[in-house]
């Protein structure tokens, strides 16, 4: 497969410019005319540097390129700019090389006859089934400005819950990493210099100094092999983490951890509940928004509930009733739930639970932050303690003894 540059002109007389991928450059002017345009010219696309294409292929569409991209969109479409034309320059004003040829296929694809969500499930790493499905549902009522002003919001609140939570970890592990750091270069370069000292002294040793030399002359003999256990061990535990039992073994280890277990299910309630909401809102049947949560929740357990709920809705079973089975949907959302199956207003009933658990996200991290500080600061201060005196204390009495 090559790129040719080409020049044509389409239907009303206005000359375009692009690329397009071909075996040859006759298929390719076979491809332009199956789009109606009258070929100028063809010719082969120059060749990228090798480091511009390596780039290229590590640069990472973020969530915030598609917020964008969705914002850009529906003022487009308000001001009654076409689908096609607003992918064009959209892919003109791109911010990476690599988000710039995702749209520049989409837009291809758009003027090759595709719907705008058959365009995009085509890049199904950048927009997700739950998009893919807003989009599909906005063309069928007519309301894309409406989607993807729906969509943005949507992912907005997505991205800013799931960093509150990711944040409130970094500290934590920085600070635990730092500890085992510190630990490890002690074990190897200062217990050994002080633990020689002892032994020439020819004093009893305490039972304690002798459990921090051991760990001292294990770590100085073993830390290659260490080293390659944990590697190994993370290489298996990512390995594993991709089968299905992988996943529905660390989201329930992820959901029963103390303290950050309650933030992860209330994260999951969120985007669940969240989910919906917008899928109902821009038309979508709740069976099929269940389904579409499902494969967005990005959690193992909740997929399982989901999918299962869908099932027994299918067989005739209210929504309510169907997360009822789960205990890990809290009474409060069924019971709110079932309300809005009386009421006929499940959209706002949804999106009052989401509003709720965002807040409490919210109000988790700040308190598992605020609990946290203190006691890894004073953690971290105490493991380096307990070890500088389990070796210092018998040199203190060995000075003494002279």
């Amino acid at each position: 497969m090559a790129v040719f540059n080409y020049t044509a002109l389409d239907s009303e007389g206005n000359e375009r410019q692009g690329t397009i991928d071909a075996v040859t450059e006759d298929v390719a002017i076979t491809a332009l005319q199956r789009r109606g345009l009258v070929v100028s010219s063809v010719g082969p696309a120059a060749t990228k540097a090798v480091l511009d294409t390596r780039i290229s292929l590590f640069e990472r569409i973020s969530n915030a390129d598609v917020v964008m991209l969705s914002r850009q969109m529906t003022t487009l479409f308000e001001a009654q700019v076409s689908a096609l034309r607003a992918f064009r320059l959209l892919a003109a004003e791109a911010r990476t090389a690599s988000m710039g040829d995702k749209l520049t296929e989409i837009a291809n694809d758009i003027q090759s006859g595709s719907t705008i969500s058959s365009a995009l499930s085509k890049h199904p790493k950048v927009f997700s089934s739950f998009y893919v499905n807003m989009v599909r549902a906005g063309e069928e009522s007519g309301k894309l400005d409406e989607t993807f002003a729906f969509l943005a919001d949507y992912l907005d609140r997505n991205y800013e819950l799931t960093q509150k939570a990711r944040n409130a970890l970094i500290y934590p592990a920085f600070i635990m990493t730092t500890f085992v750091v510190v630990m490890i270069l002690m074990l190897t370069l200062v217990i050994p210099n002080l633990s020689s000292m002892l032994a020439e002294s020819g004093q009893a040793i305490p039972i304690y100094t002798k459990v921090v030399i051991a760990l001292s002359n294990f770590f100085r003999h073993y830390i290659l092999l260490i080293l390659v256990l944990l590697v190994m061990g993370s290489i298996f535990l990512v390995r594993y983490g991709r089968t299905a039992a992988g996943r529905e073994l660390f989201s329930k280890a992820r959901l029963e951890i103390p303290a950050v277990g309650g933030i992860y299910q209330k994260i999951y309630l969120s985007r669940l509940a969240d989910n919906l909401s917008t899928m109902l809102k821009s038309g979508i049947q709740i069976l099929r928004g269940i389904e579409i949560t499902a494969s967005v929740v990005e959690d193992a357990t909740y997929e399982r509930i989901l999918n299962a709920a869908a099932t027994d809705v299918k067989a005739g079973l209210p929504v309510s009733e169907a997360l009822r089975k789960h205990p890990e949907i809290p009474g409060i959302v069924v019971a709110m739930m079932k309300i809005g199956e009386e009421t006929g207003n499940m959209g706002a009933i949804l999106e009052t639970i989401a509003r709720f658990y965002r807040r409490e996200v919210n109000n988790a991290v700040d308190t598992l932050v605020g609990l946290i500080e203190p006691f890894m600061i004073v953690a971290l201060a105490v493991g380096v303690a307990i070890l500088l005196a389990s070796v210092l204390i018998p040199i203190y009495n060995i000075a003494s003894g002279f």
